[in-house]
């Protein structure tokens, strides 16, 4: 009996001759488990974490938003940050919650290349973000007489604005190059979302200039970014040490460890989640591991800010009605 495309394994697909391969038309996300019985769980964990996360995120908007006292760089780049989180988790999430109700794996082609694409935008900006809250710290710490000529809200707008740009090309750059690839007719992903390492490594076509524009870009625009939240926060201890009042060094240590709590917790859970996945090659860890940068940081994001920052937890008082 002939088998199809559709049938054969990804490593029999890449055997093949592009020509042979029809156009895909659809993916099939396979999730955490195909076990039964364990599918209301993962729906109501995820449901949960994604609901904290939106609400969570909605607030700090909120309260920043309406407290005047909050108009300031800091928050500015809070705001947008909790914005992106937002949509960071709402490009995997809402789908697997989907797929889990209506008992479907599928996904098509347009919409996994979708979904893709605005993933790498979101984490992107992410980066980008959390980079120039480095930034301001840097810049409010180290030199606070400056702070405000040099933190000027146009600048503000214009470092939020080339760091959407930035993410947007990133992203476009590795979408129109998996475009390029061919696929066999149903293939499936051992992901709960189209996740770009994954779709690379299920290509039928020859993903060398692939792999090596996702390393070095990942390479010089994560590792880039991160050098930099490293060299900004090494002159922000430097200047704190050089504080002769404890309490003043508390203030200052103060407006930065929840930022610092943010960034250890965002660049350590991804890049964990790469190492384990390459040192052990498996898709179903590495999707689990993956919920620690792409659900949980999210959520955890608006209590590190609103637990640590007295101002955040005025507002949200107020907003409330706790005096």
């Amino acid at each position: 009996m002939d088998t199809s495309p559709s049938e054969l394994p990804a490593s029999q697909c890449n055997l093949m001759e592009p020509g042979n391969i029809t156009r895909i038309s659809k993916f099939l996300l396979l999730g955490f488990s195909e076990r039964p019985e364990l599918q209301p769980l993962i729906f109501g964990l995820f449901l949960s974490m994604y609901l904290i996360t939106v609400f969570g995120n909605l607030l700090i908007l909120l309260a920043i938003s309406s407290d005047s006292h909050l108009h300031t760089p800091m928050y500015f780049f809070l705001a947008n940050l909790s914005f992106v989180d937002i949509c960071f988790t709402s490009t995997t999430v809402p789908r697997m919650l989907w797929n889990i109700q209506t008992q479907t794996k599928v996904i098509t082609y347009a919409g996994c290349i979708t979904q893709m694409n605005f993933f790498i935008t979101f984490a992107g900006m992410d980066d980008f973000l959390l980079s120039v809250m480095a930034y301001d710290r840097f810049v409010a710490i180290c030199h606070p007489l400056q702070y405000m000529v040099i933190m000027n809200p146009r600048l503000c707008g214009l470092l939020v604005l080339v760091s959407w740009i930035m993410s947007v090309l990133y992203s476009l750059v590795h979408t129109l190059m998996v475009l390029g690839l061919s696929f066999c007719t149903e293939v499936e992903i051992p992901h709960f979302f189209c996740e770009l390492n994954q779709m690379i490594q299920l290509a039928s076509s020859d993903t060398f200039l692939n792999n090596v524009v996702m390393y070095l870009a990942a390479m010089l625009l994560g590792g880039g970014l991160l050098v930099w939240v490293l060299y900004s926060y090494s002159k922000i201890v430097s200047s704190i040490r050089g504080i002769s009042s404890a309490q003043s060094k508390y203030k200052a240590f103060s407006t930065c460890a929840s930022h610092l709590s943010v960034v250890s917790l965002f660049y350590c859970t991804s890049l964990g989640v790469y190492l384990s996945s390459a040192a052990t090659q498996s898709s179903h860890s590495s999707a689990t591991a993956s919920v620690m940068y792409t659900v949980v940081t999210p959520m955890l994001n608006p209590f590190i800010y609103s637990l640590r920052n007295r101002d955040i937890k005025r507002a949200l008082k107020r907003i409330v009605g706790i005096q």
